[in-house]
């Protein structure tokens, strides 16, 4: 909910909202512990208070039924699908601004400027140090190799993440390809799939699998903690490649609401959010790529080694989804 429950009741009610001087209404889907680092940064260096209301699923459908009177200025998404959602709901609308377009590569961002990628992560192998040896993971296609029957632990086949890497290897191949290779990671997987990703790494920690796929940005976080560090300890970070491209990345992102109240404020933060100091945030406190060229990964991420990036689209990712989502579920992938 929002930080302001007065907001969140006029809302739940149907109330219009009066635009409010400084600040700022957020609609986030992103993990409340990693966006707090910048709201915070923000807010003492501008005095701008900033309302977040977490916004897990249902996203597009909640700002077509609030409309015009929705109290949210911004939407920060998790990954490209979730992005193009939201414009093909036709709830954001453009922004024409020079900083951002600066900021921004223009394959980080759309080309209508309905949506500006914030932060990039790439789709990883978490790999157990004892059990699996160097060089024994290279591609993607590899993973449905029967050599790996029995080890490899996932979450969710229909979680966004894994339904953006299987949208990329549509695009990479094809459709029929892509089904077989979802049915090979199926049948090689140690246990059905549950959890999140700081899971599979923790399951591979105690020797129910050998091999996982997660986000980069987790191992960070995991790493800096003390009740995590352990199982994080246990494992080493592989960048696959596809065959014939490179490794997978997603973006997390920006867009203004078509209702936005206070939208000379929230333009504000969003070129802010491009910014050298809130792109080192992300790379220090969260782990994640910064978009903004010239800004460093963190020093743990750069430890990690370097890998080449996929050269595939996100707008192709992204058109794929349908098609993927439809896979996971007619090979029912979780069950």
């Amino acid at each position: 909910m929002f930080l302001r429950l007065s907001l969140t009741a006029l809302a739940l009610t149907g109330v219009a909202l009066p635009a409010l001087a400084q600040e700022i209404n957020i609609y986030s889907q992103r993990q409340p512990e990693l966006i707090q680092p910048l709201i915070d940064a923000y807010t003492a260096e501008t005095g701008v208070t900033i309302n977040i209301a977490h916004v897990a699923n249902g996203m597009a459908e909640r700002l077509q039924a609030e409309g015009a009177r929705s109290p949210a200025d911004l939407v920060l998404t998790v990954d490209i699908a979730r992005l193009t959602q939201i414009v093909d709901a036709d709830v954001v609308q453009p922004v024409d601004s020079a900083v951002l377009k600066a900021n921004i590569p223009a394959d980080m961002r759309d080309s209508g400027d309905r949506w500006f990628g914030i932060t990039a992560r790439a789709r990883i192998v978490y790999a157990s140090k004892d059990r699996v040896k160097p060089g024994e993971v290279t591609t993607y296609e590899d993973l449905a190799d029967p050599k790996w029957k029995g080890r490899i632990c996932i979450r969710s086949g229909t979680n966004d993440y894994n339904i953006a890497l299987l949208g990329a290897m549509i695009v990479h191949h094809d459709e029929g390809y892509a089904k077989t290779w979802a049915e090979g990671i199926k049948a090689n997987l140690a246990r059905k799939p549950d959890g999140g990703d700081k899971d599979q790494v923790k399951a591979i920690a105690a020797g129910e699998c050998d091999i996982a796929l997660g986000n980069t940005y987790y191992i960070g976080q995991m790493l800096s903690s003390d009740e995590d560090r352990p199982a994080a300890e246990a494992i080493n970070v592989i960048f696959p490649k596809f065959a014939d491209g490179g490794s997978h990345l997603n973006v997390s992102g920006v867009a203004m609401t078509k209702s936005a109240p206070n939208k000379a404020e929230a333009l504000k933060f969003m070129e802010w959010l491009s910014s050298d100091e809130a792109q080192a945030i992300y790379a220090e406190k969260n782990f994640e790529f910064p978009v903004k060229p010239g800004v460093a990964r963190s020093a743990l991420v750069q430890s990690w080694g370097d890998f080449t990036v996929d050269s595939v689209p996100l707008s192709a990712v992204a058109a794929a989804r349908p098609a993927a989502l439809k896979i996971m579920e007619e090979i029912d992938f979780d069950n």
